[in-house]
């Protein structure tokens, strides 16, 4: 499978204009002579309208149905006729409820289909975070079937809860999509943000201990005084990672995803393995 991911610098609730640029780089995808198109994008939390966004959310919040067919729009523009899945992070108007979510996009000719929209579940609200006063948090943590294989989708925050890539592991996923906005703090002893370190550290516990492909989105750009840290990556089962994008800025990274490794690292190292058979016995413990 060939893997793209396009990390957005957005203009704060700027859909439209945001949704340009994207088409622009949607085009430069599709044009790509020596990759060809790309099967999957996956792009950040809040893409397309920025992150800290407080009470303008409901003005950027939009419901899924609308928010697929603007995304289906602008891949057909830029791509033609070429299919894609496309995951990326939207605020969602659900009938008067908003929540800050994740779609799972299949695009193919002029037909597009929702796969999946996950909504976030821990919603941060401490520090410079403010979610839970504008958002309501989601409810369902599942893996869904994708035409290359059995993925889950987790919002930032979600993936620091190790229950949660857990849960998406033993539900089959064999790979977990994240998009993510996560403002720069901290500076560990490398120099770089001491969140971007601990991110990676996650996520690579991550992928070893359930034998999962870790898509990470990370959004890009200043909002607030706060710079976004970027640092999309892609970390195969094993833990490796197989392409970054730097801090701040607006880039693509491109990766190439051999699902069978997902079976040969499970093999190597049975973890899952291992806890399906204890799993009844945890089940039970008070």
């Amino acid at each position: 499978m060939k893997l793209a991911i396009v990390q957005t610098k957005p203009h704060k609730g700027e859909c439209e204009r945001n949704l340009a640029l994207l088409g622009d780089a949607f085009a430069q995808l599709a044009a790509d002579e020596r990759n060809g198109p790309p099967d999957l994008v996956v792009l950040p939390e809040a893409a397309l309208t920025g992150y800290f966004l407080e009470g303008g959310v409901y003005e950027a919040a939009f419901p899924a149905e609308r928010m697929a067919e603007r995304m289906a729009q602008t891949w057909r523009a830029a791509a033609g006729d070429a299919p894609a899945e496309i995951a990326f992070g939207f605020y969602e108007n659900a009938a008067g409820t908003y929540y800050n979510a994740a779609m799972y996009l299949r695009v193919e000719g002029s037909e597009h289909t929702i796969t999946h929209v996950h909504r976030k579940l821990f919603l941060p609200t401490y520090g410079v975070f403010d979610e839970a006063r504008f958002l309501s948090r989601g409810r369902s943590l599942e893996a869904f079937d994708t035409r290359y294989g059995r993925a889950a989708m987790l919002i930032c925050e979600d993936a620091w809860h190790a229950i949660a890539p857990t849960i998406a592991a033993i539900k089959g996923a064999r790979m977990l999509v994240v998009p993510s906005a996560s403002p720069g703090r901290g500076f560990s002893g490398g120099g770089e943000p001491e969140n971007v370190t601990h991110w990676r550290s996650l996520l690579r516990m991550h992928a070893i201990e359930h034998g999962v492909f870790v898509i990470y989105a990370g959004l890009a750009g200043f909002e607030g005084g706060k710079g976004m840290s970027g640092s999309s990556c892609v970390i195969d089962p094993r833990g490796e990672c197989l392409a970054a994008a730097p801090l701040l800025g607006a880039h693509v990274v491109r990766a190439d995803i051999d699902w069978e490794e997902v079976d040969r690292a499970r093999a190597r190292l049975p973890l899952l393995g291992d806890l399906f058979a204890v799993l009844p016995d945890l089940a039970h413990v008070v």
